[in-house]
């Protein structure tokens, strides 16, 4: 599994062959001057909460982590804030409206996708809604969920690690 760093071969400005930069550092080009960073993607996450104290938690339909469980969530758009991206995504998700919010933690992550490995920094929300909403999947990207108290869910079927570590993070939160 393949950075993104590693498929440049060609400085992007001006068109001259270049070394695909190791690690963490930046693609810069000698030749005009170019320098491009690979920062992480921003996404976001939802633990999304009713009043009798249930979390939805949702069967991916796709890989990456397909069977498994997540959030409602994704990636933040460009003018988009953590917050919107919340909102949006928990509408186009499963339909429900954010009543209360307050963030949780981040948590890097790397999301694989079409061979490559995207650095992510996630972003992890504790989301009140109406007891009274009802969830609407989204087609294609859902394949089913499930309200559950927080001791009924089984870390090992989360599908990603950033998603597991924050959940954790949830539970051990003072109330």
């Amino acid at each position: 599994m393949k950075r993104p760093t590693q498929h440049f071969r060609h400085c992007p400005r001006c068109g001259t062959v270049v070394e695909p930069p190791v690690g963490n550092h930046p693609l810069r080009c000698a030749a005009c001057d170019f320098t491009l960073f690979f920062n992480p993607a921003a996404a976001v996450g939802a633990f999304v909460l009713r009043p009798d104290g249930r979390m939805l938690w949702l069967q991916r339909a796709k890989d990456p982590g397909k069977g498994r469980l997540g959030l409602a969530g994704g990636f933040v758009d460009v003018g988009e804030t953590a917050e919107q991206a919340l909102a949006r995504e928990l509408d186009e998700e499963v339909g429900l409206t954010i009543r209360t919010w307050r963030f949780v933690c981040s948590v890097p992550n790397d999301y694989e996708y079409a061979e490559v490995r995207y650095p992510v920094c996630d972003l992890f929300f504790e989301v009140q809604v109406q007891a009274s909403e009802v969830v609407r999947a989204e087609e294609g990207e859902v394949a089913g969920w499930r309200w559950l108290l927080p001791e009924e869910v089984d870390p090992g079927q989360i599908a990603f690690n950033s998603v597991r570590a924050a959940f954790q993070q949830w539970r051990s939160a003072p109330a």
